[in-house]
């Protein structure tokens, strides 16, 4: 079994005794036993504060939900919102009673999950106010795989708010020293490292129990599949929120779900393969409305190409349906349509722009990426 960086806590002792420590996490942070960091540092360190990404420190809140600023029922920790409409940053105030920040989230090893955003949020913070930042690392469940294009600087948002490819082939610790040496940040970091990762394993070789990282993330299928279905978040196509396999389902009311999966299946996408889906969203998108789309079935988690899968599903849904097909427009006027803050640049929306194009530049930059984080790797 792989073991996480949690699960080592015992022999990197003296990274965090005697320090007043501030601990960023939610459901994810788990030691092998399913025990909670929180748990965990509460009974054997001093644990001062607890920092709240999205979905709450226990997971609590569903996505998009604000965090409110509260006391832990169980341990009667201080709860400080890393999830406010006002902020997602750390602040003098939730700093000043701390040594160090510790933060210890399973990621997806995708540019847009917004905890990795909350983590380059907090580094800022601890050279800003002169902080220890530590790392529980932990297993990237894609592996080292690269796919997609690099987000454009005018592009960079909270949901993504790094130069990374869609699906970035490092582990959370491995990127902070990524952040931490092109930033040329001096606060001191610490990485406490996993034990027994391969990085070209991915999460079903390592004989860890997947927990949801988040309610919209049920399985390591839907993780898989993540880096591709998630621009479906910036369409009105439902991207199966408020259904049993939230970014596996596909689809609205204006689909034809049978055809539609006979044109996918003729693509003959490597590591997929497709099924009418009928289904009502219980919320999201959609809701209570009758849709039809694509089933996405996953039959060689190493062959599939998740960046590639979901441009290529785009591509078809808008030559399927012209008239029906739409990306979302901005929330307020004047700002970015949500599918530019996810894709990276504004050249999805315009329709004169080929598959193949696009398909030629996510290859360009996944090739350069790879090269550029390599002197990170931690882990053969």
């Amino acid at each position: 079994m792989v073991r996480n960086g949690i699960d080592r806590i015992k022999e990197f002792d003296k990274v965090l005794a005697g320090k007043r420590l501030g601990l960023i996490t939610s459901v994810s942070g788990v030691d092998c036993s399913l025990r909670s960091t929180i748990d965990i540092l509460a009974q054997e360190y001093q644990l001062a504060v607890l920092f709240s990404p999205e979905h709450g420190v226990r997971g609590n809140v569903d996505a998009g939900g604000e965090v409110e600023t509260y006391t832990d029922s169980y341990t009667g920790i201080p709860v400080y919102s890393l999830y406010r409409k006002e902020s997602k940053r750390l602040t003098r105030e939730m700093l000043k009673e701390i040594d160090a920040v510790v933060y210890d989230i399973q990621d997806l090893g995708v540019r847009y999950y917004t905890f990795i955003s909350t983590m380059y949020y907090a580094m800022q913070a601890c050279e800003h106010y002169e902080k220890e930042f530590i790392v529980f690392d932990r297993l990237n469940p894609l592996g080292d795989k690269v796919e997609g294009n690099l987000i454009e600087k005018e592009k960079e948002s909270f949901i993504g708010a790094y130069p990374l490819c869609m699906r970035y082939g490092l582990t959370v610790g491995e990127l902070a020293g990524m952040i931490y040496e092109e930033q040329g940040f001096h606060f001191p970091l610490t990485v406490i490292p996993i034990e027994g990762w391969n990085r070209n394993s991915i999460f079903p070789e390592t004989g860890n129990l997947w927990v949801m990282p988040s309610l919209g993330i049920p399985r390591f299928e839907t993780a898989l599949l993540y880096p591709g279905t998630c621009l479906f978040e910036g369409s009105n196509l439902s991207e199966g929120r408020g259904t049993s396999a939230p970014f596996e389902i596909i689809g609205a009311p204006y689909v034809d779900g049978y055809k539609f999966a006979f044109h996918m299946n003729s693509k003959k996408l490597p590591g997929v393969l497709f099924t009418p889906a009928y289904f009502t969203p219980t919320t999201s998108k959609h809701e209570k409305k009758n849709c039809q789309g694509v089933h996405i079935h996953v039959t060689d988690s190493h062959a599939l190409c998740s960046a590639e899968l979901g441009l290529a599903l785009l591509y078809a849904f808008r030559e399927c349906y012209p008239k029906e097909f739409a990306f979302l427009p901005p929330l307020k006027e004047g700002s970015r349509r949500s599918i530019e803050l996810l894709f990276g640049n504004d050249r999805i929306l315009d329709e004169n722009v080929s598959f193949e194009s696009l398909l030629e530049e996510y290859h360009k930059d996944s090739r350069e990426f790879y090269e550029r984080k390599k002197k990170f790797h931690l882990y053969d």
